[in-house]
């Protein structure tokens, strides 16, 4: 890997390291979700939420789906998909003794 990639998966890493980043992304795993949703669920301004969302989307991590007037964001792709849900089931395994 070069030091180039390895940098822009560094900062992907940093996005997803945002409490509200990740709840919004993982929100958008399997389904499109809109902004109001999503600031509805997650207890955030629509501002705020369309900010990550921006900074989401240039690390590719989500992409828009217009449905007439509103737009809904879900995954980029498989790779973003199963990588949260590997780490989420990670996370639920807790503690194991060697």
């Amino acid at each position: 890997m070069t030091q180039d990639h390895t940098t822009e998966l560094a900062e992907t890493f940093r996005l997803l390291g945002d409490a509200n980043r990740l709840s919004i992304v993982l929100r958008c795993l399997d389904v499109p979700v809109g902004v109001g949703v999503l600031a509805d669920d997650l207890g955030l301004s629509q501002s705020l939420v369309s900010h990550h969302l921006r900074l989401l989307r240039a690390a590719r991590l989500v992409r828009g789906e217009r449905d007439g007037k509103f737009v809904r964001y879900i995954a980029a792709d498989d790779h973003v998909r199963e990588m949260l849900k590997n780490m989420t089931a990670h996370m639920g395994e807790g503690c194991m003794d060697d």
